[in-house]
């Protein structure tokens, strides 16, 4: 079992930068596949990135490649997502979510979510 709390969300500029951070609690942290979700307003939920439970392997969506940066944190079992050049079309709620397998879909394991609006 994975408990998963986001923070960071906010309202930024385009242009802007801001992280968000997911904490997760259990002892078997480091044993999943971290991911980050999100779903904007009348839109289906959509894969942003992933980790590997290592850290050495990601990937991300086309629509944020080169911009959002995932990473890991096993000593204190939290993952990031460094957001860069924030567009409009960024706003969403974000999602952290744990997985035994590495993927792009299906997670076992979901926080509540965190708010991020851009403004134009």
């Amino acid at each position: 079992q994975v408990q998963l709390v986001e923070s960071g969300g906010g309202l930024v500029q385009a242009g802007g930068s801001l992280r968000l951070s997911c904490a997760a609690s259990g002892r078997t942290f480091s044993r999943y596949a971290m991911g980050w979700f999100r779903q904007a307003p009348g839109k289906e939920r959509e894969f942003v990135a992933v980790v590997s439970w290592t850290g050495y392997t990601t990937d991300y969506a086309d629509s944020v490649k080169g911009r959002f940066t995932i990473s890991r944190d096993n000593g204190e079992n939290t993952i990031h997502l460094q957001m860069n050049s924030l567009r409009p079309e960024d706003t969403a709620v974000y999602y952290c979510a744990a997985d035994p397998h590495y993927s792009l879909e299906g997670y076992r394991y979901w926080g509540q979510g965190t708010q991020v609006t851009v403004s134009s």
